[in-house]
């Protein structure tokens, strides 16, 4: 086999890895936040989620991105282990519509494929989801062109020696298995190791066909290597999750080769029954086999993820809302995922908005106890609320600038000014305590009228910003968006009561200047806290309407 054969056969290869990218980063940005939705929506029940894992596989064309992405949202607290098992279940069946694809030899169709996917990516410009589906197209044909160019180079491996004897020497189940799994993991595409051995198969270099469910069963075990690198940043549940891909398909693997050892002829032979060919037989075994694991391992779901609680021992270090400077959905320690970045970063907002209530009531309360400890935790817990800040607003920045779904790029932008705002909660918190202090360095007192004003409307203050997260969270919910603005309403009715009350006080010379001075300032500060709580819903608000 000559240098310009080896060249066009690795040309082809890359053409194919390309096509697949274009397909399943195309599909992903154009409709990877509906997708996510139906993840999440439709894993309630395992059945069900291993319906849609294995159509959600067989559009992204890839049971390694699925997998991996139900590694991130395992990890975000979308998905607990037992949805993710039922998805990775329907994940490994869903992968073989690839090699399906590929025994039907579309390969005469790719140019025209390619010049739609072209046409659509150069003049559709406006509409950015018609130009990934554009993309998609593009990569449908890519790929079989890629089939194209490396189908021809394997025909004149049939003239090389030293080819046939390698493939004819393997005969070795073992060593199969062991070369479907490495091949595998190096290219990180079960789809596209099996489309090479179907090609193989067609091409007549793999003389004996059962030798190829062994190089199958390989092939599933290293298509596990992609979530087990994507969950080595992750939590403890992260790395179950991806532990219960590579524990269904080691134990499938197992099953499988006792069955083919005891009656190999009997599977080639049904195999065959079904198969118009040699490349359909490889098409039609994928299939079947994973078929045949998830029917045998469906009932045992569960034990298989009580399983995994046993290679994967311990828990997670908690980290609470008080914890200083530290992230618990984004960073270099969390795995990161397109799909759910925005998600996770929506988390890490709503951690940093709770930090903010808490410190923004420890702030109230030291103004009335005039205590020490919790003047100084305001302190220390501002400058974690800045730290966060600017940690999530560098975050924004990283993945707006990165492969997300078309949805998700459009809510980034909002999610800029909720950081801002949640900051500035945390501000007024300070503000605040400066005032505590304050009062403690005058030696001023408030009246119990005073003092249960002020909790009156820190109460009001402390339902809006508990609903504002909440819309920030579930947006698209008009029951809260309309409580939202009732709210606000209500603070700013109370501020101008309570000032007018305040001045009451003074003409009646019931408090003193100072002491009118500092109620005023935190009535004042709670209004615009209000104000902020509120900018968040507007923010998300503003995001779906560009959406509608």
């Amino acid at each position: 086999m000559s240098a310009a054969e080896v060249m066009t056969l690795v040309g082809g290869l890359g053409l194919f890895l390309l096509g697949m990218n274009l397909m399943s980063d195309g599909i992903e940005k154009a409709a990877g936040a509906k997708l996510r939705s139906i993840l999440e929506i439709f894993t309630k029940n395992r059945f069900i989620g291993m319906i849609v894992g294995v159509v959600f596989t067989a559009i992204i064309q890839s049971s390694s991105a699925c997998t991996a992405m139900v590694v991130s949202f395992v990890n975000s607290g979308l998905m607990n282990l037992y949805q993710a098992a039922g998805v990775i279940f329907g994940a490994n069946i869903g992968t073989t519509v690839t090699s399906q694809l590929v025994s039907f030899n579309l390969s005469a169709y790719a140019p025209v494929f390619i010049l739609v996917g072209v046409l659509v990516t150069m003049f559709v410009k406006k509409n950015k989801t018609f130009q990934e589906f554009g993309n998609v197209i593009l990569g449908f044909g890519v790929l079989f062109m890629g089939i194209s160019t490396m189908s021809s180079a394997m025909q004149s491996m049939k003239e090389s020696e030293s080819v046939i004897n390698f493939f004819a020497g393997l005969r070795n189940p073992l060593l199969a298995v062991l070369v479907g799994t490495v091949v595998t993991a190096v290219i990180q595409s079960s789809s596209v190791t099996v489309s090479i051995l179907l090609l193989l198969t067609q091409q007549g270099l793999m003389p004996d066909v059962s030798i190829c469910l062994y190089v199958i069963l390989g092939c599933n075990i290293g298509a596990c290597a992609t979530a087990l690198i994507a969950s080595l940043t992750g939590k403890k549940d992260a790395k179950r999750a991806a532990m219960i891909h590579l524990l269904f398909n080691i134990i499938g693997t197992i099953i499988m080769f006792i069955i083919f050892r005891l009656w190999s002829d009997s599977v080639v032979s049904f195999i065959k029954s079904i198969s118009a060919n040699d490349g359909r037989f490889i098409a039609n075994a994928h299939t079947a086999i994973k078929i045949f694991q998830v029917v045998i391992l469906l009932p045992f779901l569960s034990l298989i993820v009580k399983l995994t609680y046993l290679v994967v021992p311990g828990k997670d270090q908690k980290i609470g809302y008080k914890e200083p400077f530290q992230l618990k959905y984004i960073g270099e320690k969390v795995l990161f995922n397109p799909s759910t970045a925005v998600v996770d970063g929506i988390k890490e907002l709503e951690r940093m908005a709770s930090l903010a209530s808490d410190n923004l009531n420890r702030a109230m309360n030291a103004l009335i106890t005039l205590d020490p400890d919790d003047i100084n935790e305001v302190y220390e817990m501002e400058k974690n609320i800045n730290f966060m800040n600017k940690a999530i607003t560098s975050y924004l920045v990283k993945i707006n600038q990165s492969t997300l779904p078309i949805e998700d790029l459009k809510g980034i932008g909002a999610l800029f000014h909720v950081a801002n705002d949640i900051e500035r909660i945390g501000d007024h918190a300070q503000s605040i305590v400066e005032l505590a202090e304050r009062r403690k360095e005058l030696g001023v007192d408030f009246s119990k009228e005073a003092q249960a004003e002020l909790n009156d409307m820190m109460g009001i203050v402390n339902t809006l910003i508990d609903k504002a997260i909440k819309y920030m969270l579930s947006g698209n919910n008009d029951q809260i968006l309309d409580e939202l603005y009732a709210l606000e309403e209500n603070v700013d009715g109370k501020e101008t009561e309570l000032q007018q009350h305040h001045i009451d006080r003074l003409t009646k010379q019931e408090c003193t200047a100072e002491a009118g001075m500092i109620f005023s300032d935190v009535v004042s500060s709670l209004e615009r806290v209000a104000d902020h709580a509120i900018n968040v819903a507007k923010y998300i608000l503003h995001v779906e309407k560009e959406e509608a």
